[in-house]
């Protein structure tokens, strides 16, 4: 598992820290979730999600390209 370090408000980094008390979890914890709700994948996850509109829909790659920008987006706006 890789290491990171940021810089916050004072006011996000007591907000996260009385979550993660508040919810029994680590700060790393809600930022992983945090990150994964906005929908943010690596390029590997991107390329199978492609592979599967194709093999599941029969779109071109064009398409299926087409589609999964609209599904992140989509994902991404809610």
């Amino acid at each position: 598992m890789s290491r990171l370090t940021i810089t916050l408000d004072d006011n996000l980094h007591r907000a996260i820290k009385e979550t993660a008390a508040r919810q029994g979890r680590s700060i790393g914890q809600i930022i992983e979730e945090s990150l994964r709700l906005r929908g943010i994948k690596s390029m590997e996850s991107a390329r199978e999600l492609v592979a599967r509109a194709r093999s599941q829909a029969r779109y071109d790659e064009k398409m299926a390209i087409r589609l999964a920008t609209e599904e992140t987006r989509a994902h991404r706006a809610q």
